[in-house]
């Protein structure tokens, strides 16, 4: 069994009566705080050395934590690796909330881009870390794929057809457009390199990078054909009147 497959299991302290609410909490905060710090840790260390480089000692290091301690909240590498990815889904998934927050294809695929693209901009490493699995044959996510990302994409299909069927977008493959989104916004964080080779070495600006957003935006919607419904049109000519 290697090192970084060991599990270390740290004492329990056990507290009760009306004194113990408060240690409780405590003790649930530090550990919210430690995961917190190994997650951001181990997400930094799989993006710039993929699984196979990356070890427990590596991120316990870039902790500031004994080795001991990580093994405590993650038994294992693999778990930890698992975790990392489960956590960037969920905040990928949070993005897609735009399709069910409005029957206007204009402004749900325009707010899901702007999220995927800020997405991006905040946990570059994260994209990364999920890019390198992906191209390296996803073996270590393939259920999460399956289980998870799938069935989220089928509903969104749906939801894609009912507008190409309400005249609302062009006559596109769904899966396409799901595809095209995903290359573009996250191509902000996984070739960051090559866009800083290209376009100067200096990150975009906040500023920048929100203008870039919009240019992004505008492109998609314009390519899939994407136009308000009739009621939210007039709602927009109303207000401009």
């Amino acid at each position: 069994m290697r090192e970084e497959d060991t599990e270390v299991v740290a004492p329990v302290l056990e507290t009760g009566g009306k004194h113990g609410a408060k240690p409780r909490r405590r003790k649930a905060h530090i550990r919210e705080s430690n995961e917190a710090q190994l997650l951001a840790c181990a997400e930094a260390v799989f993006a710039e050395k993929g699984f196979d480089g990356a070890s427990t000692s590596m991120i316990a290091e870039r902790a500031g934590l004994p080795k001991a301690n990580l093994h405590y909240y993650f038994p294992t590498k693999i778990l930890l690796y698992r975790r990392v990815l489960e956590d960037l889904f969920e905040d990928w998934h949070k993005a897609a909330n735009t399709f069910d927050a409005s029957d206007d294809p204009v402004a749900a695929i325009g707010g899901y881009v702007r999220t995927k693209m800020a997405l991006s901009r905040r946990r570059p490493l994260g994209s990364k870390v999920w890019a390198n699995e992906i191209t390296h044959g996803a073996t270590h996510m393939h259920d999460i794929l399956v289980e998870r990302v799938k069935p989220w994409m089928d509903t969104r299909i749906v939801v894609i057809n009912d507008w190409i069927a309400q005249g609302l977008l062009a006559p596109i493959d769904p899966q396409a457009l799901l595809f095209m989104i995903w290359a573009t916004t996250q191509h902000y964080a996984d070739f960051e390199s090559q866009i800083r080779a290209l376009s100067g070495p200096r990150r975009l600006s906040q500023q920048g990078f929100e203008e870039t957003t919009e240019q992004v935006v505008d492109m998609i919607i314009r390519a899939c054909g994407a136009r308000a419904p009739l009621h939210e049109a007039n709602l927009c000519a109303s207000a401009a009147s």
